[in-house]
């Protein structure tokens, strides 16, 4: 499953309002991986939606497992209309976070996609996470704050910053951007936003 606009969303309002830009955490994090020896990366895109950050992994060089729950999301995005090469690195597979599976990774990226597991499964989902993570590997993504206007379901996970540092401890944090502000969401209604952006990185061996 990959962030929608709403508890229960309606994902293809969604996906035609998201727009095509990758989100800033994931530049952040391909910005610290630059200088190091170059070899082939790659990258699980987990809560893939239509493929913003996808793309843009593919458009530098890695090689991508793009997994999201929702097929509308799959679809679109094995229907743009990548280059052969860019489509030669690509894997899509459907299945929620309970279910997903992926080998170790330089990178887990999710974006605004982790609020949307379910309580009951988030550790395991985190610890999968920081499993497939190789030495040097990075993940990064948002999650959402415990004063977030959605904190009322519970069917959707919510973290205070206390619980996201003792998250992070087995990492080296790059970064932990804590936002909180009336806003909208994509698709235009109001909320309130109290959400982390982050980028941690598993120690090297």
């Amino acid at each position: 499953m990959s962030a929608g606009d709403a508890p229960d969303p309606g994902w293809t309002e969604y996906y035609e309002a998201a727009g095509d830009d990758p989100r800033e955490t994931l530049l952040d994090a391909l910005r610290r991986f630059e200088g190091q020896p170059a070899r082939d990366r790659f990258a699980v895109d987990l809560g893939c939606g239509a493929g913003r950050d996808t793309v843009e992994l593919l458009r530098r060089g890695w090689a991508v497992l793009a997994i999201d729950g929702q097929a509308e999301a799959l679809e679109r995005l094995v229907a743009r209309d990548l280059p052969d090469a860019w489509s030669d690195r690509l894997t899509t597979v459907r299945a929620s976070f309970q279910e997903a599976e992926w080998p170790e990774a330089d990178l887990v990226n999710s974006s605004y996609a982790l609020p949307f597991c379910h309580p009951a499964a988030f550790s395991g989902l985190w610890r999968r996470i920081e499993r497939s993570l190789r030495p040097g590997g990075r993940f990064c993504g948002q999650l959402f704050g415990d004063r977030d206007g959605w904190s009322d379901q519970d069917d959707l996970t919510f973290l205070t910053r206390a619980e996201i540092e003792v998250l992070l401890a087995s990492l080296e944090v790059e970064r932990l951007d804590e936002i909180e502000k009336d806003g909208t969401t994509a698709i235009g209604k109001d909320k309130h936003w109290h959400l982390f952006h982050v980028v941690a990185q598993k120690p090297r061996r």
